[in-house]
Parts: C-alpha cells; sequence; structure tokens
C-alpha cells in the first residue's frame, strides 16, 4: 500500500463527516447534504493517479518514452495511408509547463500528442434516417440516458451506415471519450466512452486514443481536468481543439496506466460504498428527526404532549447535528406556537371573542367615517377548515375578520425613475419581517408613487403571494410602491403584527397556501384565499408570551446552528487539508 493510498484509508472518519449544506432556493423547498469528504476524496483519488503518486512504478516497465517512439510511428503510417491529415507540429514543453515531480519512467505530453481529435457533426434531419439503425448519433443530453453513465450505450437518435457515408458523417470508433463542447454543460464531470461506433453532435467534441493510451486510462485523466478552466467566451463559453491539444500532462508505461485504473476502480467502489452508507445514515437520522417532532404536533393530550417532548429532551444533542435538522425544530416552534402549545394559556386572559368584537366595532367606526368600504360577510368556517383543536380562550376567525384592508399592489409596470426616491418593491422585498431594498431595485417618481400608492400604516404586515410564497415584511415609512406580488393588510387594534409573522412563517399558513394557490412552476396565492384563511387567533396575553417563548428558542436554534457551522467548517478545512498533504 502506497502512503498516499494509507492516507486515505487511515482518514475514513474524516472523508465521510466532512458533510455541508446544498441550498435550493425558494421557501419550502428541502435542504440536501452534500457529501463533501467522499467528494474531496473522488478528486483526490484522480489527483493523485495522474501524478503517479497512487500505485507503486515497476522499473521493468517500458518507460513512457518508448511509447512516444510508437506513437509518431502509428501516426506517420496513418498518414501515408491516408487515413489522418498531418498534423502541425505541437510546441515543444517547457521545464515550467511540466507537472512536477513526475515518476523517471513517465513523459511529459501534450494531449494533442497521443490522442486523435473526435469532431461532432451536424444534426441529420429526422427523413434522413434517424431510427434503430446501426450508428449511434448523440448529442450532450444522450449523456444523462440511463445506463450512460460511463460508457455510452444508447443514444436517442441513430443513423443508418449509408446515411451517415452519404452525410459524410464523422462516426467515431469504440475506445473515444467524449464530452461537452459549448455552453454550461462543460463545467459538469460529464465525460462517457464510446463502445459502438457513434457520431456526435457539434456541441461535443471527443478524443481517440492512440497505441499509447488506454481509454481507460484516458477517461480517469478527463475526469480529473476541469474543462471549465480552458473555455472562451462569456455568454456562449466554448472548448477550443488547439487549447486542449496543448495541455500538458504526465504519461505513465502502459502496464502501469492497466494498474493506476484499477487501483482508482477499486477505491472509487470503496467511495460509492461510504456514500452508500452516508446516505443510509443521513435518511435514517431524519426519519427519526421527522417523527419525532411530528409526534409533538400530532398529541391530541398534554400527557402525550409531555412524553412526545421528554423523548426528544433525553436525546437532543443527537438529534439536532445537521441543518436541516434544526430547520425542522425552528418549523415545529412555530407550528406549535400557533397550536396553543408552546406558551401557557392563563384563565384570566381576556379572550379572543372579545378582541374581534374590539376589531369589528373599528371595522364598523372606519366605514361609518368614509375611511374604508363595508365589505361583504365571509361565510363560517366549517369544522372541515379547523386543522387542530383550539386551546381555551382561542377563536377561529378568518384573516378578513382580522383586518381593515386587505390588498395587493399593482398589476402592472410603473413609469422607472433611476433619480426617483421611491422604490417599485414586490414579494421578493420581504425578508424577516422587513422590507428590503435591493440594489436592482427599480425607482419611481412621486407622481407615480401618488398614482399608485396604498394605505399603509404601522399596522400594516406585507405578504409575497406570488413565486416565493409566506415571505413576510412590516412597513415602517419606507417610500415604496407594491407590486402585485406583495400583499397588504392592515390588522384591527389587539392582534400582533409579530403574532402574524410567526403564523405566516408556519407549516399551517404554507401548507394552507400551497393547497391553495394556482399554477404549476409559479405559484400565485389569490387575495380570496388571502381573506378566507382560517386564523387560530389566542387572547391578547397570550400571543406576547408566544411571542417571547419564539424569541427564546429561536435563540437557541441559532446558537446550535452556529456550533454546527464552526463544526462543520472545522471538518472541511480537515478534509482539504489531507487532501493537501496527501498530494505533496
Amino acid at each position: 500500500m502506497t502512503q498516499a493510498e494509507q492516507l486515505i484509508t487511515d482518514n475514513l472518519d474524516v472523508w465521510t463527516s466532512a458533510v455541508q449544506t446544498k441550498s435550493t432556493a425558494g421557501r419550502g423547498k428541502s435542504k440536501k447534504l452534500e457529501l463533501y469528504g467522499i467528494k474531496k476524496l473522488r478528486e483526490l483519488i484522480l489527483e493523485l493517479a495522474v501524478r503517479g503518486l497512487l500505485v507503486p512504478q515497476d522499473p521493468n516497465d517500458e518507460p513512457a518514452s518508448e511509447l512516444l517512439k510508437k506513437i509518431a510511428a502509428e501516426k506517420a503510417q496513418l498518414v501515408k495511408e491516408g487515413k489522418i491529415k498531418k498534423q502541425k507540429a505541437l510546441p515543444v514543453i517547457e521545464e515550467d509547463e511540466k507537472p512536477s515531480d513526475l515518476p523517471d519512467i513517465w513523459e511529459a505530453v501534450r494531449l494533442g500528442e497521443v490522442n486523435h481529435w473526435a469532431i461532432g457533426s451536424g444534426f441529420p434531419k429526422k427523413e434522413q434516417g434517424l431510427e434503430n439503425e446501426a450508428i449511434l448519433f448523440s448529442k450532450v443530453s444522450d449523456m444523462n440516458l440511463p445506463g450512460n453513465e460511463k460508457f455510452l450505450q444508447t443514444t436517442t437518435n441513430t443513423v443508418s451506415e449509408e446515411t451517415a457515408t452519404k452525410l459524410k458523417l464523422k462516426v467515431h470508433p469504440p475506445g473515444t471519450v467524449f464530452f461537452p463542447k459549448i455552453g454550461g454543460a462543460i463545467s459538469t464531470n460529464k465525460r462517457r466512452i464510446i463502445v459502438k461506433p457513434t457520431a456526435i453532435d457539434n456541441n461535443c467534441l471527443g478524443l481517440t486514443p492512440t497505441s499509447g493510451i488506454t481509454t481507460e486510462y484516458l477517461y480517469l485523466y478527463m475526469l480529473s481536468v476541469d474543462l471549465a478552466d480552458y473555455q472562451a467566451g462569456t455568454s456562449v463559453p466554448a472548448l477550443s481543439q488547439a487549447v486542449l491539444s496543448n495541455i500538458v500532462f504526465g504519461l505513465p508505461p502502459l502496464a502501469e496506466q492497466t494498474r493506476i485504473v484499477a487501483k482508482v476502480n477499486e477505491l472509487m467502489t470503496l467511495c460509492d460504498q461510504l456514500e452508500q452508507q452516508q446516505e443510509t445514515s443521513i435518511t435514517a437520522h431524519q426519519t427519526l428527526v421527522k417523527t419525532l417532532l411530528d409526534a409533538l404536533t400530532t398529541a391530541s393530550e398534554r400527557d402525550g404532549f409531555t412524553a412526545a417532548w421528554a423523548r426528544i429532551a433525553d436525546h437532543f444533542d443527537t438529534l439536532f447535528t445537521t441543518e436541516w435538522s434544526i430547520d425542522q425544530l425552528k418549523q415545529t416552534i412555530l407550528q406549535l406556537a400557533v397550536m396553543g402549545k408552546l406558551a401557557p394559556q392563563d384563565p384570566n386572559d381576556e379572550p379572543a371573542s372579545e378582541l374581534l368584537k374590539k376589531i369589528a366595532a373599528e371595522k364598523a367606526q372606519l366605514v361609518k367615517d368614509g375611511k374604508i368600504k363595508k365589505q361583504k360577510p365571509l361565510p363560517p368556517i366549517e369544522e372541515n377548515e379547523k386543522p387542530f383543536e383550539l386551546s381555551d380562550g382561542w377563536e377561529w376567525a378568518r384573516l378578513n375578520e382580522m383586518v381593515s384592508q386587505l390588498g395587493d399592489g399593482l398589476h402592472g409596470t410603473p413609469q422607472y425613475d433611476d433619480r426617483g426616491e421611491y422604490f417599485f418593491v414586490n414579494g421578493n422585498n420581504l425578508r424577516d419581517g422587513e422590507i428590503v431594498i435591493k440594489p436592482e431595485t427599480k425607482r419611481v417618481n412621486e407622481q407615480e408613487f401618488q398614482k399608485y400608492r396604498k394605505n399603509l400604516t404601522d399596522r400594516t404586515v406585507l405578504v409575497s403571494i406570488n413565486g416565493t410564497l409566506g415571505n413576510v415584511g412590516f412597513y415602517d415609512n419606507e417610500l415604496v410602491v407594491l407590486g402585485k406580488s406583495a400583499c397588504y393588510f392592515n390588522l384591527g387594534a389587539g392582534a400582533s403584527k409579530r403574532f402574524i409573522k410567526i403564523l405566516i412563517e408556519s407549516p399551517y399558513y404554507l401548507s394552507y397556501a400551497f393547497e391553495n394557490a394556482t399554477g404549476s412552476t409559479i405559484k400565485n396565492l389569490g387575495l380570496k384565499a388571502m381573506n378566507n384563511f382560517p386564523v387560530a387567533l389566542p387572547p391578547k396575553k397570550e400571543q406576547n408570551r408566544i411571542i417571547a417563548k419564539v424569541d427564546q428558542l429561536m435563540a437557541l436554534c441559532g446558537q446550535l446552528k452556529a456550533k454546527l457551522n464552526t463544526a462543520q467548517t472545522t471538518q472541511l478545512q480537515l478534509a482539504d487539508a489531507i487532501a493537501e498533504q496527501a498530494i505533496s
């Protein structure tokens, strides 16, 4: 076992424990864990392989210098037979271009020196023979087909030999390694080995190895290369044969190429096993966390709730060890808050029914004063709209019953003015109780503001209702014009804005919002659904107790996440350090 291989196997705990969170955009989206350590280990294995540090050298192997002589003779013969064109000589490799510390029997070569280029062809029309034929025709998208993970086994389209000859398609032999040539796919690690006669389209480029380099070694070398480092262009990046031909790398003897490939395959299988074990462990952990937290929100009796919480408290340190689990805990806290299970009830509190009477009287006075229009009464809340039992002193009420006004912003585009003092904001400007003005937020002038202004007050709550659902902001005298993806409502006296924020951010509201939203890719929650939202309203004093408890527990979650981030950063740095040590 080489020193580098020993370093890999002795630090398996580092590779498996270095994990980081990979976020996806949008509220309500899952956060997946990236197995960073194992990803780093795969990269390290390839790096060690192509540097000659993975397997020991054998002085009895025919040196790579002899391979280069045979390659030169092979190419000369192919030119003589008219099978390839004579290539321009590549520049002599300077000392500063050579990979450092190459083994003695290796040779520094240019990529174009030991391979033939496999060029793409224009894609044939369907009527020219694209069905159940002998020759595969591959696009970049074909690399993603099932079974095509390493070897290109199938393609969506095929052509006949007759069509290939007629259209002068460039058909490449088995053993060719190809990859994306244009666009964002360059930065992916897509490399495929051709196993049948195959044409590739103009978005692909390939290399057919000479007798001096095996297909499998060429494949793993190309996996070790970040092709994005060699692309040119910004709007449509592309790879150039001339640039790639000049890449310098270390060529091992043929026998060592075979040994390297075998060792890489062995270690990659180990990585697959570690990955599977980690994913199984992560899935089991997530299932356990979700089951125990769900028991809190579904417990109908106080004794059941107490028992469920005791199970969590006994294993708190082992349950909440990932960003995902802490986020689940935060969501459970919000859900318990709006169900009346987070703070104690006080029989001396004025019940929420009295609060609703006061809000109704306040709205009636505003109608009488001509400040708002009289609203049509909403239907009573049906039993099937009540997902949980209310605590004593609480009342069910539709959101409309708790507000004096509810509306959305401008359905259209105002006239922008880069020198205007007012900002045109939408749902994506709302975050954690604030209206966030971004560098790209458009401006409007006083005239546009007066045309589209809404009755925003210190009682106004804003909620995103288009695209991302459930972002919350409070109005604080910002100079803004609202767009249609921001809904606003003015709460009646006695209803706390901060309690409503907890409610809107809870799983209860988000479940309601997604069930009642229209649209498949871009969700839109209409004002009717907002008006009809059934709110479980606590007494005013209990709202304040709930807010205080949520603040306390969210601070705890923040501390947990900070400790986790510190530990994760240490593990990632350790994985990086061991990888660097192995290479050096």
